[in-house]
């Protein structure tokens, strides 16, 4: 079997990775089931290089010569800075592979100072290191490299998913724009959340930093005879929240655990606890550790409470409780929660509703910039 060719160019900006899914919701007036349809998402990067001439040149014969076959393709957004100078004749790197998708018997690109990258053969896949089925050689420039100038990534087989594109802004000076479809996707970990009732709750920092927009409607039809007037008919019994998060991650960890986070939805078809952040419920009194009795100033009919998850942030950890019964007392309400927290609760606590939500989309960009990663989400309120 021929050998594929490799993509060489690193990326000089902005990097876009498509996860895409596909499931089959059901809908009910109570409720709703969610087939998957799609055990692994389909992955497309589209890469943006900066190049010289001669670049712009071989990035064109590239494509003229292989643009309907399958490529070696360096991921770029996964890539890695090794932890230690490399030198010529070395049979490993060191590095952290837990945060990429380096795999044994496949390969890596190793770039040096943002030059074409090189190919090289993988071994095995330790937790700190790789190792090499070939010593570096030609790929260094020196016999010495220092780690700075050096980034590794894996590799994976892709095709071409649509035109590649350049623009020419000088002579020497131009950019290439290329998007992948890759091959055997892997099959991500997912991320370890704090979690109640059996769902994980994103609890993300990033969430509070940023605008969170919601709109709150119920499915309901319009009945309209011409001649009366216009009455709304209930078509479900449940009340949508839906809301567009945006997540942003920060350093190689950081990103890697978006990355595990947005493969545990699988789309649609996972659920999760969201919180509102909205400190909907404004205590009137402290709460001592054992009590489960909390006041607070009127948001809501009294039922409307009952059943309710609620997330406190409390000094030591974020703590979930449930509201069982509320019941007005005087000018307050006050609601009992499931237990009780096991130290004592200020006034100024913050204290906010959980909701269950899952992505209302089973096709999730995320940009990976130069200094961090950001996804914008649409999420959706569903039974708990």
């Amino acid at each position: 079997m021929p050998e594929l060719p490799l993509w060489p160019f690193p990326a000089a900006q902005e990097i876009m990775e498509v996860l895409e899914w596909r499931t089959d919701v059901l809908t009910s007036r109570a409720g709703e089931q969610r087939i998957a349809l799609r055990a692994r998402p389909r992955e497309i990067v589209t890469f943006r290089h900066r190049l010289d001439a001669l670049g712009m040149a071989r990035a064109a014969e590239l494509a003229r010569a292989g643009f309907a076959g399958d490529w070696h393709v360096p991921l770029w957004h996964m890539a890695l800075q090794p932890v230690a100078d490399l030198v010529q004749g070395a049979t490993e790197i060191l590095l952290d592979t837990g945060l990429s998708d380096f795999r044994s018997g496949e390969l890596a690109a190793i770039t040096v100072d943002g030059r074409e990258a090189a190919a090289i053969p993988i071994a095995s896949v330790q937790a700190d290191r790789l190792i090499l089925a070939e010593p570096l050689v030609l790929q260094l420039p020196s016999p010495v490299v220092a780690a700075p100038r050096i980034m590794v990534a894996p590799i994976r087989a892709g095709v071409l998913t649509s035109a590649v594109e350049t623009t020419r802004r000088r002579e020497g000076d131009g950019t290439v724009n290329a998007s992948f479809l890759l091959r055997e996707a892997a099959d991500i970990t997912a991320l370890v959340l704090p979690t109640y009732l059996g769902r994980p709750v994103q609890t993300d920092p990033s969430l509070v930093r940023r605008p969170l927009s919601a709109s709150l409607r119920r499915a309901v039809e319009y009945v309209d005879n011409g001649f009366g007037p216009v009455v709304a008919e209930p078509v479900r019994d449940i009340f949508e929240r839906g809301e567009t998060i945006t997540l942003k991650a920060q350093g190689p960890f950081a990103r890697h655990s978006l990355r595990r986070w947005l493969w545990s939805l699988r789309g649609r078809q996972a659920s999760f606890w969201l919180p509102t952040w909205g400190r909907e419920l404004q205590l009137r009194a402290a709460m001592t550790s054992g009590s489960t009795l909390m006041r607070v100033a009127p948001v809501a009919s009294l039922q409307a409470y009952v059943g309710r998850a609620i997330l406190l942030e409390m000094p030591t950890a974020l703590r979930f409780r449930t509201i069982t019964t509320a019941i007005a007392e005087g000018a307050d309400h006050r609601l009992t929660l499931s237990s009780n927290l096991g130290e004592p609760v200020s006034l100024a606590t913050r204290t906010h509703f959980l909701t269950s939500m899952r992505a209302d989309a089973d096709r999730v960009e995320i940009q990976h910039g130069a200094v961090a990663s950001e996804v914008t989400l649409p999420v959706v309120e569903v039974p708990a």
